[in-house]
């Protein structure tokens, strides 16, 4: 491929008759669109600002309470008992004004001040409104009178037409639960999981935390809370995410697919041309915070939207002792690999975003360019799937100035980062268990070398036009990228669409330069230690087991018929399908959040219970009876359901636990209690994925449009990851991992025995399952 030409606003000459310049007018229009486009950012920044700072009021609204002042003023009626007559006195002693200018702006500064105590107490009525949780623990499909009357208070302090951050103030603090309940909770929670001299014996060690070491740690966390907006989520960023050492790949990044039917074209740069540009709207409208914020019950209770901010223009930059996220307001450009080769694309021309068939002609140029990789250039990208470490000494070493610097700034400041895989993937009818297994590998740890692990997100799209992203985690959790890429699926099937060729609709445009070539520079020490973290990062990622198939037997619809929640039917089945696999019930962990709270990212739901084991050793007991056992799933699905709300409203156990480990650590205190807790391995780590948008897909007229969901790798060496997502009310996709070095552990037999338990926990309820495969 050519290399693009670089533009120069002028170029100049030395002649006998002095210096000639010669201006371009085209660079000269492109740095003027180029300025044009920043200084409209800035103005939308500027102009959301205003907005979000006087939610729930309006900007508008200030000049109505003038208005209204200034009327009863001129009424000779005083509405501020005597403040607007003490305002006029301080003026009064300038001398410069006259009367009526004092009288006028005494009236403006309280009407100022009034307005701005106005929205004070919205604020304050509408946080202590969303400090009340009763709302969750109600019996489901009832709702009290006291309730509704809640709800009718919060949509009226909630104001109209919110941005994405404008209830951001309004969000109350993540709440410190006490010390007792914390461990009483927790003793419950390990209950059926230790013999018992194991449980007599962490007993004691929980009472002596409880009255010793617990109160005086209890200060400080209290002390925290009471000073930062949440408690937890600093530290859980930086001693759960930044300062792990290990690979990020598979460890700590998950994945997202694409549509699990349908593949709108299998045209790889039309499809990268649609998807990017979906993306590239999406980031438009967070720019501007268009996106509306997330609501609970019936679009009333908002959830914190501060992990939004950090999606685009991120990476994860390593250190030594512990790494850092690095964020910009904005990026022009995104970077590209494909076949060992990083290219810079340009997203903007003539002062604008790219349109699709202008995408596809630039991601086409790339596909077609046959240059070869430069000497370590390739496998680059290992460096980012290996231990933190050996790649932040590289990265100081050989990436701190010249070419390679330049070069790892385009990647690291890319608004993110673009893989053409030249493999093809997804769903195969003929070969489902296989080709659902490969896709779910390839998008988790790919090559190894060809997917840059520290970007917020890494963007995939297959030789066959199917596409799947990777996520790192540090940044924000599963359902904020979920909510991009539902749109980004949406987008691209619904509202661009393709031509009947298959390419992108419109026209290409063959005055947008080339994308560049990245240059590197990367000497032979280096290319060792590249090597080095391939041939950590191949054995990961070559130990991982997976197993990926959508679960069409029954879906939502038939399990509302039990009268459960569908969260805590599939979490049920997944013990009974553990207990088969594995023989015993072990410590499992699932995610929930706590986003009702102010910069709250998720608390731990302890599934395994002694009403779960009860249930599990009931079906697996033939002489119960299906009344015993109905009776048995009706106790420990409502106990499921009771501590999902409890992890929701901060009355979790895991949270509060490692924040009081973290103090300890800080103080110089031992505990063993603290120190026990922490240390015991989560067997069996599961997540929901949640589907935000259903109207986006309309699975009534579109059935064939149902997303594959996501998963994530082994929490254990010894144990396994579930990722599931109820896709409308039919299906349900799972998603499961493990490590084939462990001999106890296979992810296909663990996914036969959740096939089997789902089977055979809604037959308990006399609902046939639909068999026919």
């Amino acid at each position: 491929m050519a290399e693009a030409h670089q533009a120069v606003a002028f170029q100049f000459t030395v002649t006998p008759e002095g210096i000639d310049l010669q201006l371009s007018h085209e660079a000269l229009k492109q740095i003027y669109l180029s300025g044009l486009h920043s200084w409209k950012k800035k103005f939308i920044r500027f102009k959301n600002g205003i907005i979000t700072g006087v939610y729930p009021a309006s900007p508008s609204s200030w000049l109505i309470v003038v208005v209204g002042v200034m009327s009863t003023m001129y009424a000779k009626i005083d509405p501020s008992l005597g403040i607007i007559a003490k305002i006029n006195q301080t003026l009064d002693t300038t001398g410069y004004m006259s009367s009526q200018t004092k009288n006028v702006l005494s009236g403006v500064l309280f009407s100022t001040g009034l307005w701005v105590a106005l929205i004070a107490t919205m604020r304050y009525s509408l946080k202590v409104l969303l400090s009340y949780h009763g709302w969750m623990f109600a019996e489901h499909g009832k709702m009290s009178r006291a309730t509704r009357i809640w709800m009718g208070m919060v949509k009226i302090f909630s104001g109209r037409k919110p941005m994405l951050y404008s209830f951001q103030t309004s969000l109350p603090r993540l709440p410190v639960p006490a010390v007792r309940d914390t461990v009483s909770r927790y003793l419950e929670s390990v209950r059926p999981l230790m013999k018992e001299d194991d449980f007599q014996r962490m007993t004691v060690l929980a009472h002596d935390f409880a009255v010793s070491l617990g109160p005086k740690l209890q200060w400080y966390l209290k002390l925290k809370s009471w000073w930062a907006t949440n408690y937890v989520s600093d530290w859980w960023e930086e001693y759960v995410y930044l300062r792990g050492r290990g690979p990020l790949m598979v460890n700590s990044n998950y994945y997202a697919m694409d549509l699990l039917y349908v593949l709108p074209t299998q045209i790889q740069a039309a499809r990268a041309g649609n998807t990017i540009h979906a993306i590239l709207l999406y980031r438009r409208q967070l720019d501007r915070e268009e996106i509306k914020p997330i609501r609970l019950l019936g679009s009333t209770i908002p959830l914190c939207s501060a992990q939004w901010e950090r999606m685009f223009n991120t990476s994860r930059i390593p250190g030594e002792e512990t790494d850092t996220i690095q964020h910009l307001k904005d990026s022009k450009h995104i970077v590209v690999y494909h076949q060992g080769r990083y290219f810079k694309v340009w997203l903007y021309h003539d002062g604008r975003l790219l349109k699709p068939r202008e995408i596809e002609q630039q991601i086409q140029r790339i596909l077609d360019d046959r240059s070869e990789p430069q000497p370590g250039e390739a496998k680059l990208a290992a460096l980012t799937a290996g231990d933190r470490v050996p790649w932040a000494r590289c990265r100081q070493a050989y990436f701190g100035r010249g070419k390679n610097k330049q070069s790892l700034d385009a990647v690291e400041k890319a608004a993110f980062f673009v893989t053409l895989d030249e493999t093809e993937q997804g769903y195969n009818k003929e070969d489902p268990d296989t080709s659902m297994d490969t896709y779910a590998k390839s998008l988790l740890h790919g090559r190894c070398f060809d997917r840059w692990f520290d970007k917020s997100f890494t963007f995939i799209v297959f030789k066959n036009g199917k596409m799947g992203m990777n996520a790192e985690h540090s940044w924000a959790d599963a359902p904020i990228i979920g909510h991009l890429w539902e749109y980004v699926m949406a987008t691209d099937s619904f509202q661009l669409g393709y031509a009947e060729d298959g390419h992108c609709k419109g026209d290409t445009n063959p005055s947008i330069p080339y994308p560049t070539r990245l240059q590197w520079d990367i000497p032979e020490e280096c290319q060792d230690i590249i090597e080095t973290s391939l041939n950590t990062a191949n054995l990961l990622a070559n130990d991982v087991d997976f197993h990926s198939f959508p679960f069409d037997n029954f879906g939502k619809a038939l399990i509302k018929k039990c009268r459960t929640s569908p969260d805590a039917f599939v979490q049920l089945a997944l013990q009974l399908a553990h207990y088969k696999d594995m023989g015993k019930f072990s410590l499992t962990y699932e995610a929930s959040m706590t986003r009702l709270f102010r910069e709250g990212r998720t608390e731990t739901v302890r599934s395994c219970t002694t009403e779960s084991c009860n249930f599990v050793l009931a079906m697996v007991d033939p002489a119960q009876t299906v009344e015993q056992r109905l009776r048995l799933f009706k106790i420990a699905s409502e106990k499921h359901q009771l501590l999902y709300r409890l992890a929701m409203t901060g009355s979790g156990i895991d949270r509060h636990l490692f924040c009081l480990y973290v103090v300890s650590k800080y103080l110089g205190v031992d505990s063993p209690f603290l120190k026990k807790v922490l240390s015991e391995p989560w067997r069996l780590s599961t997540s929901q994925t949640p589907q935000q948008q259903v109207e986006l897909f309309d699975l009534e007229r579109n059935p064939q449009y149902v997303s594959s969901g996501g998963g994530f790798g082994p929490v254990a060496d010894d144990g396994y990851g579930v990722s599931y997502i109820l896709v409308g009310e039919n299906l349900i996709n799972f998603h499961i991992s493990s490590k084939f070095s462990c001999p106890e552990t296979d992810s296909h037999r663990f996914g036969k025995h959740l096939k089997q338990a789902m089977n055979e926990i809604i037959t308990l309820f006399g609902l046939k399952p639909n068999m026919k495969k």
